[in-house]
C-alpha cells in the first residue's frame, strides 16, 4: 500500500513498497539488507562536476601539534541542482573539510556545537584516547543549551571542547562523523561526516599520483523530498527520544540517490595519467561493489595499493570490488589507455536503475603521469594465531519485538556500563563474529587482520569486517596503544543505534 498522497517518486513494479506515519516510502533492494526511502526525484547522473571537499588550515602550530578548529552547525547546500537542502555539517560543509595530517605531529580539533542537538566526535580509524575518542555518551551538548537533560552518563561537555588525536600510527584514509549516542544514523545522514588524510614517510617514499592526481572520493546514499529535505524515517523526526527509525525500515536505511563528496553522480575530467582514489563508503547501510565500465583493454581496471589501515604489503589487481559501510579502499586506475573523449563510469555494480552510476570519468586528450607500483608496498607485520591468548566469540542478530526490532550482540544490548571484552594491555586474542543478517563488524582504536575469510585480503590491517548473511570470520587483534573503554559495533547506523554495540575495555 502506498502511504502519502503528495508521493511522486519512483516506483519499481513488483517490488513491495511500505510506508509509516510521516508518509516516507520505501521498497526492497536485491541483495542490501535495508529498505530504500522512495523520494520525490532522482536527478541526471552526469550532469553535475565532481566537488572535491575543502581544506581545513590549522589555526595555530605550537612544536609537533597542529591545532584546527570545527564548528558543528546548520547550513543550506545545493545538493540536487535548483533547490537547498537544510543540512547539519561540520563547518557548515557536507561533507565536512578535509584533513591532513602527518605521522610524528599531533592534531588538536577544537569543535563548537552550534546545533540544535548533542554530538559526539569520532576519529573512524584513528588510534585514539578513549577520552577523545567519540565514546557514544560523551556528549557536547550545543551552545545555546539543552532543554531535554544529559540523556546519558558519560563525560559531557557544553558548547566547545577539544579533541586530541595523537596519530601515532600508518598513513590511512581516515575518516570522522557524529558518534551520538542512539541517533548517530539521522544525525550523519543530516551530513555529520568527513575525509582525513594521514600521511607518514614510508608512503611519501613511494611516490604515488598526489595533487590533482589524488581524488578522496565520499560516497554516500541519500533520498529528497520536492522541498530537497532530506527524508530519513526517524521516530523523533527532533532527535530527542524515542530513537531509531520506523518499524519498516529498521533493518537499515538506504538512499534512492548516489552522492560523491556530496553531488549527485558526478563527472570529472582527467588526463590519460594514473589516479590515486581515496574511496570511503560513508553510507548508512548500503553495500557497494565498484566496477569500471569501459575497463582498459587487457588487463584489470583496479590496482588495491590499500585498505582500512592502510598500504597493503603488495598491490592486487582487481576486475571490482566491494566495500561495506564505513570501509574504505585505495586504488590506482591509469587512463592512459582510453582514448581522448572517451567516457569512463565508476558504476555501483549491487546497485539498480537508480543507484547504479557513481562517477563519470572524461578522458582528455593531454597526457598524465606513469606510475608502476613496486612490488612490495609496505612492511606489514602478520600477527600469530600462536600468539592469541584466548578466543573469545560474538554473535550479531536481530531480536524482533512488538513495535520494531532490537540488535543485540552475543544477546546483550549496548550498556555504557557492561564490558564484553577486557583483554590487557598488549594482549592478542582471536575474535569468531556470526551473523543473521549483513553486518560491518567494526572496532574502535585497535585494527586487525582477518584470518579466514575468502575473498577478503587477509594481509592488510582492517578496522571493519563484512559479515555476510548468515556469515562467519575470524580475526586477530592486538590490544595495543592506550588504556581505557572502547566500543565496537556494526556499521549499519540503524542497528547500531538500536543495540548493535558493545564495550570492551583495556586493561
Amino acid at each position: 500500500m502506498l502511504v502519502g498522497a503528495a508521493f511522486a517518486g519512483p516506483f519499481v513494479a513488483g517490488c513491495s513498497v511500505t510506508g509509516g506515519d510521516q508518509g516516507i516510502l520505501g521498497r526492497k533492494v536485491p541483495g542490501q539488507t535495508g529498505l530504500m526511502v522512495l523520494g520525490a526525484s532522482v536527478p541526471e547522473s552526469f550532469t553535475v562536476p565532481l566537488a572535491l571537499p575543502s581544506m581545513l588550515r590549522p589555526v595555530r602550530t605550537v612544536g609537533s601539534t597542529d591545532h584546527y578548529e570545527l564548528t558543528v552547525r546548520p547550513a543550506l547546500q545545493e545538493i540536487v541542482s535548483g533547490v537547498e537542502t537544510p543540512i547539519w555539517g561540520y563547518n557548515g560543509e557536507f561533507p565536512g573539510p578535509l584533513i591532513e595530517s602527518q605521522r610524528g605531529r599531533r592534531v588538536v580539533v577544537h569543535t563548537r556545537n552550534e546545533l540544535p542537538a548533542p554530538v559526539s566526535t569520532h576519529l573512524h580509524g584513528g588510534r585514539t584516547p578513549a577520552a577523545d575518542d567519540g565514546y557514544p555518551t560523551d556528549l557536547l551538548l550545543p551552545a545555546r543549551g539543552w532543554e531535554h537533560g544529559h540523556e546519558h552518563s558519560g563525560a559531557i561537555s557544553h558548547g566547545e571542547r577539544d579533541y586530541t588525536y595523537p596519530l601515532d600510527q600508518r598513513a590511512a584514509l581516515l575518516w570522522y562523523h557524529d558518534h551520538r549516542m542512539d541517533f548517530t544514523g539521522p544525525q550523519v545522514w543530516r551530513g555529520l561526516a568527513g575525509m582525513h588524510l594521514h600521511r607518514d614517510d614510508e608512503e611519501a617514499a613511494l611516490g604515488l599520483p598526489t595533487g590533482e592526481y589524488e581524488l578522496p572520493l565520499m560516497v554516500t546514499d541519500r533520498s529528497f523530498g520536492r522541498d530537497g529535505r532530506f527524508l530519513y524515517p526517524s521516530r523523533d523526526p527532533e532527535l530527542v527520544s524515542p530513537p531509531g527509525v520506523l518499524p519498516d525500515f529498521a533493518n537499515g536505511v538506504l538512499g534512492d540517490v548516489l552522492l560523491v563528496n556530496g553531488v549527485p553522480a558526478p563527472f570529472h575530467p582527467v588526463s590519460r595519467g594514473v589516479y590515486r582514489l581515496r574511496i570511503v563508503n560513508a553510507s548508512n547501510a548500503r553495500h557497494y561493489r565498484f566496477e569500471l565500465v569501459p575497463g582498459p583493454p587487457g588487463r584489470e581496471p583496479f590496482l588495491l595499493i590499500g585498505s582500512d589501515g592502510g598500504l597493503l604489503a603488495a598491490p592486487v589487481e582487481l576486475r571490482s570490488f566491494a566495500l561495506a559501510p564505513s570501509e574504505r579502499a585505495d586504488v590506482l586506475v591509469d587512463f592512459s589507455s582510453f582514448s581522448p573523449g572517451e567516457n569512463v563510469v565508476l558504476r555501483n555494480r549491487y546497485g539498480d536503475e537508480h543507484c547504479s552510476d557513481v562517477l563519470l570519468f572524461r578522458v582528455g586528450s593531454e597526457w598524465g603521469p606513469s606510475y608502476s607500483a613496486p612490488a612490495v608496498l609496505s612492511h606489514v607485520e602478520r600477527l600469530d594465531e600462536s600468539q592469541a591468548v584466548r578466543t573469545r566469540t560474538f554473535h550479531f542478530a536481530r531480536r524482533n519485538q512488538h513495535d520494531g526490532a532490537l540488535w543485540p550482540i552475543g544477546g546483550h544490548l549496548f550498556d555504557p556500563d557492561h564490558i564484553a571484552a577486557a583483554p590487557a594491555l598488549g594482549d592478542t586474542e582471536i575474535w569468531q563474529l556470526s551473523s543473521d543478517l549483513r553486518h560491518p563488524f567494526h572496532i574502535h582504536h585497535v585494527p586487525f587482520q582477518v584470518l579466514d575469510n575468502p575473498g577478503v585480503d587477509k594481509y592488510g590491517w582492517k578496522d571493519t569486517l563484512a559479515l555476510g548473511l548468515r556469515g562467519s570470520a575470524r580475526v586477530i587483534i592486538r590490544f595495543d596503544g592506550y588504556r581505557g573503554k572502547y566500543t565496537f559495533h556494526c556499521h549499519t547506523y540503524e542497528h547500531e543505534d538500536m543495540g548493535m554495540m558493545a564495550n570492551y575495555a583495556i586493561t
